[in-house]
């Protein structure tokens, strides 16, 4: 097969191969996305102009929801337009910036549940330091460095994967342009990159992870001490699905990254993906916010606004 380097396109893997689920796929994973991007936006709204939501809490869901509607926005649209229309095209650019933001999007996704650990460990086991510890410069500057940092992380592996010729094929075997199934099309000696992928999975991945459940644990131990035991129930209900959803992103994303895909795996790759790049940026506007009472206070407070307004003569 000719060399595919100087070429200018790629072909991303359809939902299924028989024309109605495929069609069923991409509306399912379209509502999906509808339903994601309004909840995050709505959290975004909520947490901007309602002043009593101005707190370190709720500025990092407030960057939070704007990350997931970002991570949504990446994939979905296009890989559900592109079935619709039986459209498998993505050229080599577009595949290189899908990479980038991809990498970019998770990188930050999961910095900022670990600094969100890191806060609620501290408001939780230290509530007198609090003001201190979790100051507004002091939240700002994690922002920052999640940001910058998910750049540099970012620009590394899309960099280190678009020098490998591509040889083997142009299909990439999954449903946006992601690293492993482009190393599984490159004729270069892809080792390296492997290599690469598998120490920043364990540096930043389970370091991440690592300190997330070592918060948890601590805030366990605490919330365990409450006397009243409403405060105990009401803790643990925003605790462990916060942790069930980080351990989805973590171990799916780790599954993709380590497990040495095959031709005959393709829908299962891609069903896996799904739960790392769909289904977390999905949850996370019910897991953090929508179950929260001041969220659920301040968005009747908007609704109530909303319609006054809309009653003026």
């Amino acid at each position: 097969m000719s060399n595919f380097t100087s070429a200018t396109e790629f072909l991303l893997m359809e939902f299924s191969d028989i024309g109605e689920l495929q069609i069923f796929y991409s509306f399912l994973l379209f509502l999906i996305y509808s339903a994601g991007l309004m909840g995050n936006l709505l959290i975004v709204i909520i947490t901007t102009f309602d002043r009593r939501l101005h707190t370190p809490m709720y500025f990092f869901l407030r960057n939070l929801a704007m990350v997931d509607a970002c991570y949504l926005s990446i994939t979905v649209p296009q890989a559900s337009v592109n079935s619709l229309v039986n459209n498998r095209i993505i050229s080599v650019a577009g595949c290189a910036a899908q990479v980038f933001l991809v990498i970019f999007i998770a990188y930050v996704e999961l910095t900022l549940l670990t600094v969100m650990a890191r806060d609620r460990y501290v408001a939780i086991c230290h509530p007198l330091h609090y003001p201190v510890i979790m100051s507004p410069r002091v939240c700002m500057q994690m922002i920052l460095s999640c940001l910058l940092t998910g750049l540099l992380y970012a620009a590394f592996h899309t960099g280190y994967t678009f020098r490998l010729s591509f040889c083997h094929s142009n299909v990439v075997h999954q449903f946006f342009c992601d690293i492993p199934s482009l190393l599984r099309i490159s004729c270069s000696d892809t080792s390296a990159n492997k290599l690469s992928l598998i120490a920043s999975e364990l540096i930043v991945g389970a370091g991440c992870y690592g300190f997330i459940t070592a918060s948890y644990v601590r805030i366990f131990s605490t919330v365990l001490k409450f006397p009243v035991k409403e405060d105990q129930k009401k803790a643990f209900s925003t605790c462990i699905p916060h942790i069930s959803v980080v351990s989805l992103f973590v171990i799916s994303a780790s599954y993709v990254y380590f497990h040495p895909p095959s031709d005959s795996e393709s829908l299962k790759d891609i069903i896996i993906s799904v739960f790392y790049t769909v289904i977390p940026p999905f949850l996370n506007p019910i897991i953090y916010s929508l179950r929260n009472k001041q969220i659920k206070d301040a968005m009747g407070t908007l609704m109530k606004s909303t319609i006054s307004l809309r009653n003026r003569p």
